[in-house]
């Protein structure tokens, strides 16, 4: 008995642990605070979608679900961009997560060297929303 109860706080602790291993990501207050230029529209969404179904859609998915057929492989979760607290995020905190990257996230501004092709995507990823 003594000994399950200790398997299981191990257990939890492991559990907590890795939890909190998972850092915040946030973008520098400058960046977080820029505006998107680019006009959500039609056109913008067109490219942004395009754009996403070549660089994006593999790791988080068609719908942004972070079911992309290489979110297995991946040490990060891709997360789920349809969730509230993704979509809370400001235009500029996408545009720098973007551009810079972390971990699996690979940075894009040496790929997507326009910028507007950047905040066309972020356009995209907005009509992602449940």
């Amino acid at each position: 008995m003594k000994k399950s109860i200790l398997t299981v706080l191990v257990l939890g602790i492991a559990v907590i642990a890795y939890a909190g291993d998972k850092k915040p990501w946030n973008a520098p207050d400058k960046d977080a605070k820029t505006a998107n230029p680019v006009k959500s529209n039609a056109e913008s969404i067109a490219a942004g979608k395009a754009l996403w179904t070549k660089h994006c859609e593999s790791c988080h998915g068609k719908a942004g679900l972070g079911d992309g057929k290489k979110a297995a492989t991946l040490d990060t979760e891709p997360g789920d961009f349809s969730k509230a607290a993704f979509q809370g995020q400001s235009d500029g905190s996408m545009f720098y997560k973007i551009s810079e990257g972390r971990d699996d996230m690979p940075s894009f501004k040496k790929k997507i060297t326009e910028a507007n092709d950047i905040w066309s995507i972020i356009t995209f990823v907005k009509t992602l929303k449940k």
